[in-house]
């Protein structure tokens, strides 16, 4: 293996006994034994099921590595094989460095120890001494902060309290490669905070394994991603890419095979107002205003759904009603879906999800509470439109795009008929936000002093 490598599998598959009743686990440890004796060939009685079959990757130092997919793909399989906790049936597993992994709740902990004693027991664990354990004691309790639940069982915590402990102790036994699995959505949120600042800290520097059925996450943290399915790799490659691919294969397993990747809408798009410069009402006083250009809808970007609607456009208005070639933000603006029914739809629901170059979402809504109480009734051909009006967030500068959808039925249980990934794309200029994915406009920003009456003039 390569002194840059952290992990390298290669070939690995695993394999589990299937048995139908108890009673077939004790055949199969007697007969076949017997029938090889009697120089017969050996029954068997369970059925083999293959969580992983033939995964080969390779993550390099100081990488973040996510790893997607559905229930059941295999994702914790991998996972307590690379952390050397699962062997495998047959393939290959190698890693460089200390390995300290965040598996299921719980795992490493025993329920009748208190939440001290499980400290030092899952530290050793990980390689600490007794002595480096009592050096870094005090620092894992203030991380976890339980109070006096560290002198009680551990049988005794939430599920949550049982995360803040163990994530507290992998996070200071000095990792080289750190694996995390969805352990971390049962946190409150100002503790999943303090532990993405402390992920964020340790990926300038150590490898990090990420999985997570949060894309959103996936595309924030790592740089490439791992999609799983039945137990074989899919695909792996840049987060925007794979999980746009995943969620599309999500909703195709939900709803059947789609066919609307590239299909070319028939329909006009409406010409009646003419494109303005929203700048011309604007005096271009700094070099830090947000002047977002928008390009124009693209029909023909990457889509999916089950084809019952077609999305056929997606502008900026401004408050006139005029399209926009250029949005200023901080501004008011109003954004216009258009959509035709191909099949009779009885409550349709459009919807939008701006997001940055890497494909984090940054905001959206739909029109479902819109029409909650009289769902709209749309025939094959009838043109159904939204409008959402916001005032536009102040953009870092860079690229951005818009997602635009149309399904019908509920907020949680619905066709997903055309979801357009990158409908219209839009680059920000200039701006002036000094920190986070967004800045919103303020109202009022002062600054006072106040003199010392101590002090001589």
């Amino acid at each position: 293996m390569s002194s840059d490598t952290a992990i390298k599998v290669e070939n690995l598959s695993k394999c589990y006994q299937i048995y139908d009743h108890p009673r077939d686990f004790l055949k199969q440890i007697i007969i076949p034994r017997l029938q090889r004796l009697s120089g017969r060939k050996p029954k068997q009685f369970f059925r083999e099921f293959w969580a992983l079959k033939d995964i080969s990757f390779e993550i390099k130092k100081g990488e973040t590595v996510g790893i997607i997919g559905r229930n059941g793909c295999g994702k914790s399989t991998l996972l307590q094989m690379i952390c050397g906790t699962l062997n495998p049936t047959s393939g290959d597993v190698q890693t460089h460095g200390r390995i300290a992994a965040l598996l299921e709740l719980g795992s490493g902990f025993n329920p009748e120890f208190t939440g001290r004693e499980n400290v030092y027991l899952n530290a050793t664990l990980l390689g600490l001494s007794r002595e480096e354990i009592d050096a870094r004691f005090d620092d894992i309790v203030a991380f976890a902060d339980i109070g006096e639940f560290i002198e009680q069982p551990i049988k005794t915590y939430s599920s949550g309290m049982v995360v803040r402990l163990a994530f507290a102790v992998i996070a200071h036994v000095d990792a080289d490669i750190l694996v995390i699995d969805e352990a971390l959505a049962v946190g409150d949120a100002f503790f999943t905070q303090k532990c993405m600042r402390f992920m964020r800290s340790f990926m300038k520097c150590g490898t990090v394994l990420f999985v997570s059925h949060d894309t959103g996450a996936i595309k924030n943290l790592c740089r490439s991603v791992i999609w799983l399915e039945q137990g074989r790799v899919m695909q792996q490659g840049t987060p925007k890419i794979v999980c746009e691919r995943y969620l599309r294969a999500f909703y195709e397993a939900q709803q059947g095979k789609t066919n609307t990747t590239k299909s070319r809408s028939t329909h006009k798009k409406n010409d009646a107002f003419a494109r303005i410069d929203q700048r011309r009402d604007f005096i271009n006083a700094s070099n830090l205003r947000n002047d977002l250009k928008i390009f124009e809808f693209d029909q023909d970007a990457p889509s999916f759904g089950a084809n019952g609607a077609h999305i056929i456009d997606v502008q900026f208005l401004d408050k006139e009603g005029s399209a926009l070639a250029w949005v200023v933000g901080g501004e008011q603006v109003t954004l216009r879906i258009k959509a035709v029914a191909r099949d009779p739809l009885d409550a349709p629901i459009i919807g939008f999800v701006i997001k940055d170059r890497l494909g984090q979402a940054l905001f959206g809504d739909n029109s479902y509470l819109s029409t909650v109480d009289a769902p709209l009734l749309c025939e094959p051909g009838d043109q159904i439109q939204a409008e959402f009006t916001f005032f536009m967030p102040i953009l870092p500068a860079g690229d951005f795009s818009i997602a635009a959808a149309i399904a019908n039925g509920t907020q949680s249980q619905h066709i997903q008929h055309h979801w357009i990934y990158d409908a219209v794309i839009f680059k920000s200029e200039t701006s002036s936000v000094s920190t986070g994915l967004v800045g919103i406009p303020m109202v009022h920003i002062g600054i006072t002093t106040q003199k010392n009456k101590n002090t001589r003039s």
